[in-house]
């Protein structure tokens, strides 16, 4: 099957008929996640204990793919008060490396979230780790000097040559 399904002890399990995360090629799509530690099962109470919890929970995902934060192109963001947004936001922000762009974003106002959370995020993710090896090598891919069949590739340009 194509699809791979992702799971971490670093992170929550499923509370229903769904996966943390799943991979399809290049695209990893994470269920939202929301503040339960993965540990205690328990929820801090306050809405900046949460959004560093849920985003302990994205990176614990990710790394079970060797991905880290930065690969996030999409986040939405679910909060039950908008009025908390601000404290949401300053936690949010110091996980992402000033180094590379934040991810694009969406945040709205939910009446409520599982297991009455504060807050709630799901993630779209770029695996760009087989680029980012072939560009650390001099590699530029299929469209670079040296192009499908050399060495440099290694077989994972994804072109099938």
């Amino acid at each position: 099957m194509f699809l791979q399904r992702i799971e971490s002890n670093k992170a929550p399990k499923a509370i229903g008929p769904y996966s943390p995360g799943v991979k399809l090629g290049d695209f990893v799509y994470l269920s939202g996640q929301i503040p339960v530690n993965p540990v205690s099962g328990e929820m801090p109470e306050t809405i900046e204990e949460q959004t560093a919890q849920v985003m302990q929970n994205i990176e614990g995902l990710l790394s079970e793919l060797g991905l880290e934060l930065r690969h996030i192109v999409k986040t939405t963001v679910f909060v039950t008060d908008l009025g908390e947004f601000n404290q949401m936001n300053a936690v949010y922000a110091s996980y992402f490396d000033e180094r590379y762009p934040y991810p694009a974003r969406s945040c709205v106002q939910v009446a409520a979230l599982p297991k009455g959370a504060k807050v709630e995020i799901e993630c779209l993710v770029l695996d760009t780790l087989a680029y980012e090896r072939q560009m650390s090598q001099g590699c530029g891919g299929c469209s670079g000097s040296n192009g499908c069949g050399s060495e440099c590739c290694e077989g994972d340009c994804g072109c099938g040559q």
